[in-house]
């Protein structure tokens, strides 16, 4: 699959896997919380990982960067959202 996640979506994703994961750990991971929580840190540290989000595929959403009509880079500083061609 192409990846469709930008770098700082991958960073957040990475970092709200690692809040989940002490999460579970606090509330219990056998708990039905902490057994959520470790759900949520599988699926933000694959969809990190990957650099795949299957709901962005679903839905043609990218947050990656991709180059302008003109050639040059789309502007670094900001997040654009945009439609997969």
């Amino acid at each position: 699959m192409r990846k469709n996640m930008g770098t700082w979506d991958r960073v957040a994703r990475g970092v709200l896997g690692a809040a989940a994961l002490a999460g579970s750990g606090l509330v219990g991971f056998t708990s039905p919380g902490g057994i959520v929580l470790l759900v949520v840190t599988a699926l933000m540290g694959t969809t990190a990982a990957s650099g795949v989000c299957p709901l962005y595929s679903a839905l043609h959403v990218q947050t990656t960067r991709r180059a302008t009509t003109s050639g040059t880079p789309a502007a670094r500083s900001k997040l654009h959202l945009h439609r997969a061609a």
